[in-house]
């Protein structure tokens, strides 16, 4: 058995203890002080293994201590996870952390504390079996990433800058736990229509509905989803008018897209910008735009996958790769032209669903590959 596979395994509980720790430290984006308490737990589990550095916004960064030289070679390697879930204070309720039917179970359990958890692992095997890294490795872990990353992006845009590699701790894709190499591209607009109020029987002409107006645009909108070319275009939210015998005065769309190229994203931009009205007497505004570039599968990045799938198959694993809808920071670091692996945390599924759940026996070999990844990487030229 490979040394690092043995190590994990006899770690196995371990893991799922620290596993366990932070699903029931609840960290909801939008609750500042619980992502304190589980940002806390964090870096009190990160400070013995290096320099724990904490940022505005509760983000943090951990240069870890790790054998080898102590000059480390130009070109650090990035660990990118984030600490906050889409789940609610209190979710553990309905919710609670547990291990069951072969897996581990509970809110951010997949998406993604487990990631987190065998990164920690990964680097005390590293130091606890003497291997040699030759580059500096560094983590850093967001507290926003669930609702867009706004102030964490520079912080992750100005470690990628100093990264040869950056490895994303997210799920893998399915319960085959397949690493991802291409990510789309994230944004959302708002389409506000502005009409004119009039009473709805009194003064019926009078009136230039925004509603009417806007279902107008719905479908013009709707219509530059190209399925071909990776696009798709959702009018998720639609909200508008004040009461049922006024006519609406004012009617707004919130829409998401996802493009698989970044040439896509400056089309769709246009053609939103272009959007005119049906009805004269309303006027369009047209505000939002791409929030995260689309993660495209780079010679680089297929390099990676390649050093990834070897080690794999060297601890008996079959390594799959794939592309996702779903945006996460490894696309600003690809963006940047960073190597950047994703999906390399746990395996399970029901990510934002009820059924949000981990595979036990992956989580040992899991862990071993991230440890693998890190000393190999450290060991090749930039």
């Amino acid at each position: 058995m490979h040394p690092f596979l043995e190590h994990a395994r006899l770690k196995q509980k371990e893991i799922i203890a620290l596993t366990g720790e932070m699903v029931e430290c609840e960290s909801p984006s939008d609750d500042p002080a619980a992502l304190k308490r589980c940002g806390d737990l964090i870096a009190e589990k990160l400070s013995p293994l290096g320099k724990v550095k904490r940022f505005p916004g509760g983000h943090i960064r951990c240069e870890f201590t790790l054998p080898g030289p102590h000059k480390k070679e130009p070109g650090q390697i990035l660990a990118l996870g984030h600490l906050d879930t889409v789940w609610p204070l209190g979710t553990l309720a309905q919710m609670p952390f547990r291990q069951e039917k072969g897996r581990l179970w509970g809110p951010g359990v997949l998406d993604m504390k487990a990631g987190l958890a065998f990164l920690i692992h990964a680097v005390q095997l590293l130091r606890q079996l003497d291997q040699p890294v030759r580059r500096k490795l560094v983590l850093q872990v967001n507290a926003d990433e669930e609702v867009g990353s706004e102030s964490s992006r520079p912080l992750t845009e100005e470690a990628a800058k100093q990264s040869a590699a950056v490895l994303v701790l997210e799920p893998g894709t399915g319960l085959e736990g397949k690493l991802k190499t291409a990510r789309k591209g994230v944004g959302d607009f708002t389409v506000t229509v502005r009409g004119r109020a009039a009473h709805s029987g009194v003064d019926f002409s009078n009136g230039a509905n925004a509603i009417l107006e806007l279902a107008r645009q719905i479908e013009r909108i709707a219509s530059f989803t190209n399925l071909e070319h990776g696009i798709t275009v959702n009018p998720g939210v639609i909200s508008g008018g004040t009461r049922v015998n006024v006519i609406a005065a004012e009617a707004r769309a919130e829409v998401d897209i996802r493009v698989a190229r970044l040439k896509d994203a400056a089309l769709l931009e246009k053609k939103f910008r272009a959007l005119k009205p049906i009805d004269k007497r309303c006027t369009i505004t047209v505000t939002g735009g791409l929030n995260r570039p689309p993660m495209e599968r780079s010679a680089g990045i297929a390099k990676l996958f390649q050093t990834a799938r070897e080690l794999a198959n060297g601890m008996g694993v079959t390594l799959e790769e794939s592309s996702t809808g779903g945006g996460s920071d490894g696309n600003f670091t690809a963006a940047l032209g960073v190597p950047t692996l994703d999906g390399l945390g746990a395996v399970g599924e029901g990510a934002h669903a009820l059924n949000e759940s981990i595979l036990v026996d992956r989580i040992a070999d899991r862990t071993a590959l991230i440890a693998a990844l890190i000393q190999t990487l450290a060991d090749r030229p930039t």
